[in-house]
């Protein structure tokens, strides 16, 4: 009797659906130690009873509850970007990448306990309602903001254009707190950024080209073209690509940066799955076009499509790599969405360089390490806010924080080039 309620409580919460996809697995391929479908399946429908019907708190569950607990634990063990999605959670997923984002315009870091404004936006909302660098967030809607993340302080800020949301900051120039009611609106920003987070792209050292990616986004290729033609108008010799703090974006557009430096017909990078259909290969479409020594920094906070980009130049001598060892985010998720409104996000397919090295869980290596410490990154982009504010962009030459250790290491290495043509010299 009780066999038969376990059956029957396993069909009504797993489905007929699956149990039809078990029977055709279970009789096409022959199942190795421990992955008998039928046998695990009635083991976990048992220990769902016994939860259910023993567990203390067991009458304030249901069996939905626990199907749901028991496949986030699931998807949670595969990876950390694997994860099974509440109906709620995916409805948002789904809001989220179709609709517009609203944001406030400011760039944050945390330091002190505290999110801090690093930059603003021009035109932005942040910008229209007098907030400046230096300003801390002390609370957001009323909520106290002290210790928390800068990815959880950006989601709470951000929301759909239109929306308010109030803002209490602390200014330590003047000691004063004070409340703004910021109205989110549809942020635009340049993903290629010349040394003082502008577009005008000057030469450092007279020579020495930069491009700062933020991340990569729909424009970012043509952006960068447009960057690097009016650097290479300058006299441009050598190119400094700063992916440091870039969090990737989309794979294509990370694939045509390489085209800017590659052969046609090179590999650029390759995705592989268990299903062979999920594998693929970028190859370059078009000729190189800028034959210079290149040199890229990344540091902890350069992941996914900037690895791509780090690791397929690397790979090809085409580029000398310095900072510090990359995230190592080399994975394709797909969305695979469930019968009640729930879906899975999970891991297909890998991403690996020319050379066949996987990106994910490793990271990109640099060809000289040089680390910067989080007060030091903090200093350096603070010292860049006030160079702008009092005019020092302006001059004829670019500044740049002396606190900057990597960019100063690799202008060093770009003017001693013939000392490391081995890493440059195979273009």
């Amino acid at each position: 009797m009780k066999k038969k309620f376990l059956h029957g409580a396993l069909i009504l919460v797993l489905g007929l659906n699956a149990i039809i996809g078990a029977r055709i697995f279970s009789e096409t391929a022959q199942a190795s130690e421990g992955d008998d479908v039928y046998e695990n399946l009635e083991i976990f429908s048992e220990a769902l009873f016994m939860v259910r019907t023993q567990y203390y708190g067991g009458d304030e569950m249901n069996y939905q509850d626990l199907i749901r607990n028991a496949l986030k634990g699931m998807l949670g063990a595969l990876d950390p970007h694997s994860e099974f999605m509440e109906p709620t959670k995916y409805k948002k997923l789904q809001e989220d990448t179709e609709g517009e984002f609203g944001g406030l315009g400011i760039r944050i870091t945390v330091r002190d306990d505290y999110v801090t404004v690093v930059a603003l936006v021009k035109d932005s909302p942040a910008e229209a309602a007098g907030v400046l660098p230096d300003d801390q967030i002390y609370k957001i809607e009323g909520k106290s903001a002290k210790n928390i993340t800068s990815a959880e302080a950006a989601n709470q800020l951000k929301g759909k254009p239109g929306t308010t949301v109030k803002v209490t900051f602390f200014r330590p120039k003047t000691q004063e707190t004070f409340d703004v009611d910021l109205t989110r609106d549809v942020i635009k920003m340049d993903t290629v950024q010349d040394i003082q987070g502008g577009n005008e792209f000057p030469l450092l050292d007279g020579t020495v080209g930069y491009a700062r990616l933020e991340q990569f986004g729909e424009q970012t290729s043509d952006d960068l073209a447009d960057a690097l033609k009016k650097m290479d108008e300058q006299g441009m010799t050598s190119l400094i690509l700063d992916l440091r703090d870039n969090p990737g974006g989309l794979m294509d557009q990370a694939a045509r940066v390489c085209e800017m430096f590659t052969e046609k017909g090179q590999l650029i990078v390759t995705t592989e799955g268990r299903d062979q259909t999920v594998g693929s290969e970028y190859r370059s479409g078009g000729g190189k076009k800028y034959k210079i020594p290149i040199l890229i920094l990344v540091n902890g906070g350069s992941a996914s499509a900037s690895e791509i980009v780090a690791g397929c130049l690397q790979d090809l001598g085409i580029a000398y790599i310095l900072g510090e060892q990359t995230f190592g985010k080399g994975s394709v998720q797909r969305i695979l969405p469930l019968q009640d409104g729930s879906a899975l996000r999970l891991t297909t397919a890998k991403y690996f360089t020319p050379s066949r090295r996987l990106i994910h869980g490793n990271g990109i290596t640099p060809d000289t390490i040089v680390t910067l410490s989080a007060e030091e990154s903090a200093q350096v982009s603070m010292d860049l806010i006030r160079a702008v504010e009092n005019g020092s962009d302006t001059g004829e030459k670019p500044f740049f924080s002396d606190k900057d250790r990597q960019l100063k290491r690799a202008l060093d290495l770009l003017k001693g080039v013939t000392l490391v043509s081995g890493k440059f010299g195979k273009q």
